[in-house]
C-alpha cells in the first residue's frame, strides 16, 4: 500500500490535473455545479453497484470518479473565492472532531448506539431545528424512509422489540386489505405506503439494509429472467408465444443454477 507521503502526492497530482483540465479542456471549462450534479448522482450509484457486487477493482475505479467530482466542485468554488478543497477538507475535519467528543474530548460512551444518539443531540445543539433536517429531500423514497427511521431512533423514538414492529406490519397489511376491498385507490396507495414504511422499519430491526436487499433481489430476478430469455431464443420461440407453464420450467432451472 502507499505511504502517507505517496497518498498526498497522488492527491496533489489530481489537483494539478484538475487545474489543467479546467484551464485547457473545452468540456471541463464549461461545467458548473449544476451541470455536474446528475453526473455525480450517476457515479454514486455506480459505486453502489460495485460495492454490492463486491468488485474491489471496480470499487477503486468508482471511488476515483467520485473523488474527481469532489475535486471538480471544489475547483469551481475556488474560482469565485467561495471555497476551495482546503476549506472542504477542514470543514469535515472540524465536524468530525466536534461530533466525536468521546475521541477528542472527555465524553465516555458505552457502545455504537450511544455514539449515534450523541451525534443527533450534537446536531441539534449546532442549531438544527429538527433531527430530520439532515435527510435529503431528493433521496429515493426507500432510502429516505430508512434514513428517517435511523434519525428518529437517535433521539429515542423507536420500538423496543422486533416483535412489536412485526405486529405493526401485520396491522398495516390488514388495513391495506380493508382499503383494497373498498376500492378507494387513494386510500389503497396510502395504506400501501404504510406497509412499505413498516417493512423498512422491520428490516432495520433485523439488521438488514432494505435498499441493498431489494437491489440484490433485482439483480437475482434480472439474471433469472435473462436465462429464461436465452432459453426461449435457443428454442426459437418468442416469450410472448410461450405459456406461463413453459416459462416456469426455465425459471425453475434458473433458480437451481
Amino acid at each position: 500500500m502507499n505511504t502517507r507521503q505517496e497518498q498526498l502526492h497522488a492527491f496533489n497530482r489530481l489537483l494539478d490535473i484538475m487545474d489543467d483540465l479546467r484551464e485547457k479542456c473545452p468540456w471541463d471549462k464549461k461545467q458548473t455545479l449544476e451541470s455536474l450534479r446528475h453526473l455525480t448522482i450517476e457515479e454514486t450509484y455506480e459505486l453502489g453497484d460495485a460495492i454490492l457486487d463486491n468488485d474491489l477493482l471496480e470499487i477503486k475505479k468508482e471511488l476515483g470518479d467520485v473523488l474527481l467530482h469532489i475535486v471538480f466542485y471544489a475547483k469551481i468554488g475556488s474560482e469565485t473565492n467561495a471555497f476551495d478543497i482546503g476549506d472542504v477538507a477542514n470543514s469535515i475535519c472540524d465536524k468530525l472532531v466536534d461530533r466525536h467528543p468521546h475521541i477528542y474530548g472527555d465524553m465516555v460512551v458505552a457502545d455504537e448506539e450511544e455514539v449515534k444518539q450523541n451525534w443527533e443531540k450534537l446536531k441539534l445543539k449546532e442549531g438544527k431545528k429538527s433531527v430530520l433536517e439532515g435527510v435529503p429531500k431528493s433521496l429515493p423514497a426507500l432510502v429516505k424512509a430508512s434514513r428517517i427511521q435511523d434519525k428518529v431512533k437517535g433521539v429515542g423514538f423507536d420500538w423496543e422489540e422486533p416483535h412489536q414492529v412485526w405486529d405493526k406490519v401485520q396491522e398495516e397489511l390488514q388495513e391495506l386489505q380493508v382499503e383494497v376491498a373498498s376500492g378507494n385507490q387513494e386510500k389503497i396507495e396510502a395504506e400501501f405506503g404504510d406497509v412499505l414504511f413498516s417493512m423498512i422499519n422491520y428490516a432495520r430491526f433485523l439488521k438488514v439494509n432494505p435498499e441493498d436487499a431489494l437491489e440484490r433481489t433485482n439483480k437475482k430476478f434480472i439474471k433469472r429472467f435473462q436465462y429464461l430469455e436465452s432459453k426461449a431464443t435457443e428454442l426459437g420461440k418468442p416469450l410472448m408465444d410461450m405459456t406461463l407453464a413453459e416459462m416456469d420450467i426455465f425459471w425453475e432451472e434458473a433458480k437451481r443454477l
